[in-house]
């Protein structure tokens, strides 16, 4: 019995350790959103997630690794939203609108996903820590997304003209600079340029 309590309270300290980090993490990007990096201190956020400085350091260590992981959980929950509607498509087409409506939602609902990557890749020239970080998993986003790919040139689905690392790099580079644009001067109708866009990807899942 002592055992079994010991093992309930061991279980209990876990998860509302893991409960705090994600406080900790969701104050983080919304503080950058609104700050920007440089104004996103350990006080803001600590204060935000309703715990102590330290234990920031505790989980995280340094401001880099958090933002690390800020960045991370996003691109993993973006992930496994995209999962289920590409796994879905049978066609270049519905792949494509799969893409398009991901980018759409988190630039009309996620602004400060977004301003977070952008503030990222600024903070990279600067610092290697980051560049690398950011770097590392931007790497395992595509590598996830270029495997859905070539699973679906493995059903017939589509018929690449290039390897499919590289045109998820460019599917990923059209995604960023419109992202840029809209974000940039949201008041501008933005339509065509995605339906260009869709356009040119288009091209490069039909061979």
């Amino acid at each position: 019995m002592l055992v079994n309590c010991e093992a309930m309270e061991a279980t209990e300290q876990r998860e509302l350790s893991g409960e705090k980090a994600g406080r900790i993490v969701d104050a983080m990007g919304a503080s950058v959103a609104e700050r920007g990096i440089a104004g996103s201190t350990f006080e803001h956020v600590a204060r935000e997630a309703g715990v102590s400085r330290g234990l920031l350091h505790y989980y995280f260590g340094t401001k880099e690794r958090l933002l690390a992981e800020v960045v991370r959980r996003d691109a993993e929950f973006r992930i496994a939203r995209l999962d289920e509607p590409l796994g879905a498509a049978g066609s270049p087409d519905e792949i494509l609108k799969a893409l398009v409506s991901n980018l759409e939602d988190s630039i009309q609902n996620d602004p400060g996903f977004w301003v977070l990557i952008f503030e990222l890749f600024t903070a990279g020239r600067r610092n290697p820590e980051i560049q690398r970080e950011v770097g590392e998993l931007f790497n395992r986003t595509r590598d996830h997304v270029a495997d859905i790919l070539r699973a679906k040139e493995s059903e017939g689905v589509l018929s690449m003209r290039f390897e499919a690392d590289a045109v998820v790099g460019f599917l990923f580079a059209i995604a960023d600079g419109i992202a840029l644009q809209v974000l940039s001067d949201p008041k501008r109708e933005h339509t065509e340029v995605i339906a260009a866009g869709t356009v040119a990807a288009r091209s490069l899942l039909t061979d």
